[in-house]
């Protein structure tokens, strides 16, 4: 069964809602518009509890089967969907691309916040599982806080949550296929911010400074050496710089300069290992050059991590709508996902939705594809339908 034919029906209505909110794309904490046209949604499907201002812009709708659990069997799961768009120009020219100049939604949450509005108008109308579905509607993904504002909130107690499941998009992986594998899927992460402290002065005498642009490159040059040389080739990690300020258009040599970086890994004794050597480096090179730097780490997100039995309720789902040949183990990536706060809160599975041959995720160009948006809602549905049961 490849389709539930309620979620064709309802196809127009959930792809015209993806791309009113594709086309009034917001920042993390700031989607007023998204959550009202959520919130509101939601109250037309009849939902029993709807709760706007949950996390700040969060939005949660409660929806409970005709019956009962019991047995010890699971009464509540949460679904969770993020709002947020990101500070990018789109560059697609759809009609019915970003009205908000410098926003889009280059990352497909306008169509995971479509899918679940798909699967809770299905799920209110047939109500055909037992035990409460909580739909959950997060801000703020983006920022990697906007899990822990609805956490903060109490999102797991209020609403007695069981065990939580999160779905994205995955540019590549075929319409129609889903991805997920028990374990790390995505990575922790951690910014690098170093700033260096050398010694300016005229370039025609540089024995008496300390160049802080030199001092920078060969951070750069040696951070890069740590994964290759102290990491199992077994294990994953990486280290990347996107930020290396110093310097004026004058011809002086540079007192400081700035460097802003990540670096992230599955398993947590890889990432205090790297962490390790970080500061090991950075100490080296200080004591070389003369200069001094200072390294701080912003500690971001967690590994997300998926748990046994959640894991397989989640592949039992996807088949049941993409057939076996059609759900894949798909190998962890080290991009990182806020949904780890909710994971690392209760038991759960994340999963990647096929979003076929597409500009990749945060490209200016990037677009969910609507053909993806009735298999990610039937997925939502088939789980609350086999995983809430009397």
């Amino acid at each position: 069964m490849p389709i539930l034919n309620r979620v064709a029906d309802l196809l127009p209505d959930i792809v015209a809602w993806r791309r009113e909110i594709h086309a009034h794309p917001e920042l993390g904490f700031h989607e007023h518009r998204t959550s009202a046209f959520v919130a509101e949604r939601l109250r037309e499907f009849g939902c029993d509890e709807v709760v706007s201002g949950f996390g700040k812009t969060g939005v949660v709708g409660v929806i409970k089967g005709k019956t009962d659990v019991s047995n010890g069997k699971l009464k509540v799961i949460g679904l969770r969907a993020d709002m947020d768009a990101l500070p990018i120009e789109e560059e697609t020219d759809l009609p019915y691309a970003s009205k908000n100049k410098g926003i889009m939604h280059a990352c497909g949450h306008d169509g995971h916040t479509a899918m679940l509005l798909g699967a809770a108008r299905y799920l209110a109308e047939t109500r055909n599982f037992a035990g409460t579905a909580v739909m959950i509607f997060q801000p703020a993904e983006e920022l990697s806080t906007g899990a822990v504002a609805m956490l903060e909130d109490g999102l797991m107690e209020r609403f007695e949550i069981e065990q939580v499941y999160g779905m994205h998009n995955s540019p590549g992986l075929p319409i129609g296929a889903f991805g997920i594998r028990q374990g790390p899927v995505m990575a922790a992460t951690d910014g690098i911010e170093i700033k260096i402290e050398g010694r300016g002065g005229h370039p025609g005498m540089p024995h008496k400074c300390v160049d802080s642009i030199q001092v920078g490159a060969q951070l750069i040059t040696a951070l890069q050496q740590i994964v290759a040389q102290n990491v199992d080739p077994l294990e994953s990690a990486g280290i990347s710089f996107h930020y290396f300020h110093s310097g004026t258009p004058q011809r002086f040599i540079s007192q400081r300069a700035e460097l802003l970086g990540s670096m992230r890994a599955l398993m947590p004794e890889v990432r205090q290992l790297v962490k390790k050597r970080i500061g090991e480096v950075v100490a080296g090179i200080a004591q070389m050059t003369g200069a001094k730097i200072d390294l701080t780490f912003q500690n971001g997100e967690l590994a997300v991590f998926n748990h046994a039995e959640p894991t397989g309720l989640a592949i039992r789902a996807a088949k049941d709508v993409a057939g076996e040949g059609n759900v894949i183990e798909t190998p962890p990536i080290l991009a990182g996902e806020d949904f780890c706060h909710l994971v690392n809160a209760r038991p759960g599975a994340f999963v990647w939705c096929g979003n076929g041959d597409s500009a990749q995720l945060h490209h200016p160009a990037y677009n969910l594809n609507d053909e993806a948006i009735p298999y990610g809602t039937s997925f939502w549905i088939k789980l609350v339908e086999n995983t809430l049961v009397a």
